[in-house]
């Protein structure tokens, strides 16, 4: 059923959509950017951070469980004798 008359919005309430949609469009973009930003500085704190630590670790590194040279008793597989 019809009800007659103008059937949709008017140029006034487009246009104020279209306003509207284009400002919130700039606010999530401003929002986006800061989280860019923070993130950012997040990550450069953390690889700068695990640079002086990763120097003050006196660790050897990785180290394979499969170890056949060298000494006896070295490695996870040494633990079993076949």
């Amino acid at each position: 059923m019809c009800f007659g008359g103008n059937s949709g919005p008017s140029e006034q309430e487009k246009q104020a959509a279209a306003d509207a949609r284009a400002e919130a469009e700039q606010v999530k973009r401003a929002e986006i950017e800061g989280k860019a930003v923070q993130k950012r500085d997040t990550i450069s704190n953390a690889l700068t951070g695990r640079e002086g630590v990763s120097s003050l670790s006196g660790g050897t590194g990785r180290r394979s469980l499969l170890s056949f040279g060298g000494s006896a008793g070295r490695g996870y597989a040494s633990r079993f004798d076949t």
